[in-house]
This record gives C-alpha cells, structure tokens and sequence, in this order.
C-alpha cells in the first residue's frame, strides 16, 4: 500500500457517551477530505475500546431518520498502531481468520473523538508516545478543555472573565452534602449542574432552588463523579460561538465570524435535543451585532486558544449578559465537525468552506513537531 500521499487515520467513536456524535462528526469528515491529495483510513473505537477497521462510507455514520445515533461496528478486523522504528508508526489489521495485514505508515491521525477516553489528553498522549502527528490539541491542552473546573482555573488565572462556579468530588459529596449544598446556595439560583469531564450537554441540568439540587448532582455523577455548580449567566444573557483555527508558519490563532444561538422551544437551555435533535435552534452566523462587540468576542477567544496552549483548532463559547460583560462558558478543542455544526459554519462564513477547513487542519497538524514543543 505503498503511496506518495499523506496517510491520514481518521479515528473516531470512543468509550464516551458521546460515542454517537463521534461517528457522525467522522462521517462529515470521510465524505469532505480529499481522496486525491491523501490515502484514508477510518479508525473505529468501539464503546469497549476495541480499535477496528471500520467502513469508509459517510452514509452508514450518518445521523438515523429517527434520531439513531451510530456506532462503531465492534465485530470488523482489529486494529493495533505499532512503532515500527523511531519516528515512524504504522497500522496494522488483525482479523482472527487471516494473518496480520500491514497497512503501512501514518502520517496523520485525525481524532475526532469527543468526550473522555478521546478529547480529554488521553488518545493525544498515546500518539506522542508513539512519535504520530495529530489535528488538534496537544495533551495538556485537551485535558484542561474536557475539565470544566480546570479550564476556569487556567482561564480566571489568565485574567478572562468566567462565571462563579464551586467543585463537587466524589468524597466531598459523600463525606459532607449539606456542605456542598452550602457553597451551591452561595452561587444563587438559578445554578448549572454539569459533569466536570462530558460535552454534548449530557448529564447538564438547569437548578431553580435547593430542592432540586441533589437530584441534579445525582444525575450528573452518572456521567463523571467529578461535577462542577455554575452561576447562571442572568436573563436575557445571549449565547455566542466563536471557532478559532492556530496560525500558520507561527502566527498567532485567527477567529472566525461570531456565531449567535437562540434556543427556542421548551428548552431552557442548549441541551442534547436542542444541539443535535430538534429545529428549536436558530442559528445566526455571522451574529447581528455590533462590531466592537464582535471585536471582544473574538479577542476573547483568540485569549482563550492561547492561554490554554490550544493547537491546530478550538471553538470558545460565551455569553453576554445583559448589561453587555462578555463572559466565557468554555472552550472545546475538537468541536462539533458535521457540516451543520457552528464551528465549521462559522468558518465557511469567514470564507473557508468545510473541505477546506478538513485540508487546513490536517495540513497544520503534518507541518508541526513530533515531541515537545
């Protein structure tokens, strides 16, 4: 198999809940990268973590009529990405029916996995290890943007505005809740009950007083034991999304145009149904605003990408409030990739449509270090 193109790996599925929208954010990808400038292999991680040769075809990835989400076919061939010799890693099919097959090197791996076990520094740190080229952040990077609690330390000490939030462990709720329920009492309510490591708005609930606190925390340690109480942005706070690429030959990160979202419906807020299942969803991109606060929005995350240590791409979330302070929600080192997500729209608003974007990140991620940097 050998070939003068670039081998890109496109990896994809994973052990977190958001497995499903790996696999559609992978079939988006699959469908726009350029089979003439790069050789494809598509890379499933099945919910048990087993690496498989999965299907190249967009369609079967792709979200269901009624709403199913895919999912990674565990009984394909198995996959092992070896080291063959320094600076060189290659992949290598294992079916029980049939020798190993070599599928020779990888030049790139394109995770876009979502969530813990994948977004969260642990597949970036496998791939240092194995001296592989990757799109996107780096381990520290991707494990500061999966821990929300963390990503506001690392932000706040920045100087960026963020909004209040208390951290809930496992021990601490189970050694002292009144405690607990004390220092989310201090927040104010309305509060946010997230998973500290989860994305996709899974396990997030909207709290209106101290009796139903508990049932939220609860709800969300089904998805991490470690859970972080947020302030409420206020009413009227408007919701913004800004999607940020790293520079090339050096330069520092460029932003997109501002995206707006208004949620409509029943929802109270951008949930699971609202991102991925419903038309409740308005999408403004670029966002009807003023440029100053364009301007600040884009700073801001451009700030944020930097303060982070992000590579390769990011999008930075926030809010503005209604006396006008902009503050950050989060930021998210391997977004939303389907082409109806905001993160590729707003590129494509900013004049880099969504095979394009696939080439700039693939290509940044083949010109840069192996190693530290």
């Amino acid at each position: 198999m050998s070939s003068s193109k670039p081998r890109v790996a496109v990896v994809f599925g994973g052990r977190s809940d958001e497995h499903g929208i790996s696999c559609i954010t992978a079939g988006s990808v699959l469908a726009a990268i350029d089979k003439d400038a790069y050789d494809v292999v598509p890379i499933g991680i099945a919910p048990d973590g087993r690496w498989v040769l999965e299907s190249g075809d967009p369609q079967r990835l792709a979200l269901g009529a009624a709403g199913e989400l895919p999912a990674v076919d565990a009984g394909r061939p198995g996959v092992q990405l070896t080291t063959a010799n320094e600076g060189s890693s290659g992949l290598v099919v294992q079916d029980p029916a049939d020798v190993p097959k070599d599928l020779g090197e990888v030049d790139v791996v394109f995770p876009v996995l979502h969530g813990p076990w994948g977004e969260d520094g642990t597949i970036q740190g496998l791939l240092e290890m194995a001296g592989v080229r990757y799109v996107g952040a780096g381990v520290l990077a991707s494990a500061v943007g999966m821990d929300k609690h963390y990503m506001k330390v690392v932000l706040r000490a920045a100087g960026l505005p963020v909004l209040p939030h208390v951290l809930v462990t496992a021990q601490g709720w189970e050694d002292d809740r009144e405690a607990c329920r004390e220092e989310a009492r201090a927040l104010g309510f309305p509060v946010f009950v997230k998973p500290c490591r989860g994305g996709s708005s899974y396990g997030i609930s909207k709290v209106h007083d101290i009796d139903g606190l508990d049932e939220a925390v609860e709800e969300a340690r089904r998805h991490d034991p470690r859970v972080m109480v947020e302030a409420c942005a206020g009413e009227g706070a408007r919701e913004f999304e800004c999607g940020v690429l790293q520079g090339r030959d050096g330069r520092g990160p460029e932003c997109s145009v501002v995206a707006g979202i208004t949620v409509g419906g029943d929802h109270e807020f951008y949930d699971f149904e609202a991102k991925y299942l419903e038309d409740s969803t308005t999408l403004q991109i670029p966002a009807d605003i003023d440029d100053d606060l364009s301007d600040e929005i884009r700073d801001l995350a451009g700030q944020a990408f930097l303060a982070a240590g992000c590579e390769g791409l990011a999008r930075v979330d926030f809010f503005v409030q209604h006396d006008g302070r902009v503050v950050i929600n989060e930021f998210n080192t391997m977004p939303g990739f389907t082409p109806t997500s905001v993160f590729p729209q707003a590129w494509a608003a900013t004049g880099l449509d969504y095979p394009a974007l696939v080439d700039r990140l693939i290509g940044l991620a083949l010109a840069r270090t192996v190693g530290l940097r």
